[in-house]
């Protein structure tokens, strides 16, 4: 009678989302993350009516959470020390990506097609320090308990969900755009327009979307119960949720930097082969763009390398258990440890933070209005951009090749003491 009682209560237990019952006379109130952790002990030390039976229960649950494991403890300077961590945390993302939306918006050179998916990622990632972490930051340190209501875990969820997501999606959509740009530089640029950049931002944000609503829509609940704050441990929702917001996107980075990888190295190879040649006439100017394309590539190789490293490294573990979580732990509670739970999600939320930081070390425009922003110099940036592009344009075309380094030894002048452009008006030309 004993074990029929207990595997009801187990039953009970797994598939409804609260249990209510009478045992001896008893009346309990157990929420869905306790009540699958709390009925062996209490069965296995209850045989007959006794008055000792409802203070043992009610004791375990003030005392542990989640699957009985004690919700986390800090002494004051654990306190000051992570609360000032989560802090810096928090306004670093704010700031980095603050930056980052302020440079394209009010920087005119900065205003292509091409960064409108850098700025749906600086808004992903801002939004995600605004509206997700300060209350997971709260949250940690009073133990890891949810103290801000159950509606409120609802709406927290979504945000968390579909911010983090986008910024994952704005990545993937990146390395394609990158890898187009860099496999058809004649056609792809000329596709590049703000239409067709706007209907990619549109597409991540939607897609991002589409795994926040259902749980809006009952298809999977969130697990709520006033203490406890935890996105829907449905199998069917967990496995549809981590492939489109973390799995499928991380794979098809990896494929678009395994490609240019592969083009930039195929690029290097003809370099060096034409490098052991003689190059002379128009093959020298040929000579300067297959660099110029080989450089490009090569940045862009490195850039999205760092990229996917990075966002692999934060994310990864995160997803790992999460997907492995409602396997192992049941649709009810969750039986990782605390501590581990929050580590790996703090350390997915720090990909936020050092996104606008790789592509301002890659991107030179970004870097100048960085520094001029920060120090608050907001005057003539456009046309400190302008004047930095054409030094770089005018090294690129001054640069000595074979054929130069001949002319330049017959009138007994190497590349340092050699006229400057605008003895030969073609600084006067690139002016016009």
């Amino acid at each position: 009678m004993q074990n029929q009682h207990t595997f009801e209560i187990w039953r009970i237990c797994r598939h409804s989302a609260q249990l209510r019952t009478v045992i001896h006379g008893h009346s309990l109130s157990l929420g869905p993350k306790r009540c699958c952790c709390l009925w062996i002990p209490l069965f296995a030390s209850t045989t007959s009516p006794s008055t000792s039976s409802q203070p043992q229960v009610m004791e375990m649950e003030t005392n542990g959470t989640r699957c009985g494991e004690h919700i986390l403890s800090y002494g004051w300077f654990e306190k000051v020390l992570i609360g000032g961590v989560l802090t810096m945390l928090t306004l670093s993302t704010i700031c980095g990506n603050l930056l980052v939306v302020i440079s394209v918006c009010f920087v005119k050179k900065l205003r292509q097609p091409s960064n409108y998916l850098i700025v749906s990622l600086a808004v992903a990632d801002l939004s995600v320090a605004l509206a997700v972490m300060p209350f997971v930051s709260i949250t940690d340190l009073i133990g890891g308990q949810w103290i801000f209501g159950q509606f409120f875990c609802n709406v927290f969820i979504a945000m968390d969900v579909m911010c983090c997501t986008a910024s994952i999606m704005s990545l993937c959509v990146i390395s394609i755009d990158r890898y187009l740009g860099i496999t058809k530089p004649l056609t792809y640029p000329v596709r590049q327009n703000g239409c067709c950049m706007a209907k990619m931002v549109l597409s991540v944000w939607l897609l991002s979307a589409s795994i926040t609503l259902p749980p809006l829509f009952g298809w999977a609940q969130n697990v709520n119960d006033g203490r406890v704050c935890l996105i829907s441990q449905d199998f069917g929702y967990t496995v549809y949720s981590t492939a489109v917001a973390f799995y499928i996107p991380m794979s098809v980075m990896l494929i678009m930097y395994h490609r240019i990888y592969r083009a930039a190295k195929l690029s290097a190879a003809k370099h060096t082969i034409t490098e052991t040649g003689n190059v002379e006439g128009t093959e020298a100017e040929q000579e300067r763009k297959n660099q110029s394309i080989f450089k490009r590539e090569q940045k862009a190789a490195a850039t999205l390398g760092i990229v996917v490293g990075a966002f692999t490294f934060c994310w990864l573990p995160f997803f790992l258990v999460s997907t492995a979580r409602p396997f192992v732990c049941g649709v009810e509670c969750s039986c990782v440890p605390l501590w581990l739970e929050r580590t790996l999600l703090w350390l997915g939320y720090a990909n936020s933070l050092i996104n606008p930081f790789i592509y301002a070390f890659f991107n030179r425009d970004l870097r100048t209005t960085y520094s001029n922003l920060l120090r608050c110099r907001y005057r003539n940036i456009n046309r400190k951009l302008s004047a930095a592009g054409m030094h770089e344009a005018l090294k690129l075309v001054e640069k000595p090749t074979e054929t130069t380094a001949r002319e330049n030894a017959q009138w007994g002048l190497d590349y340092g003491t050699r006229p400057p452009p605008c003895q030969n008006g073609y600084f006067l030309k690139f002016v016009r």
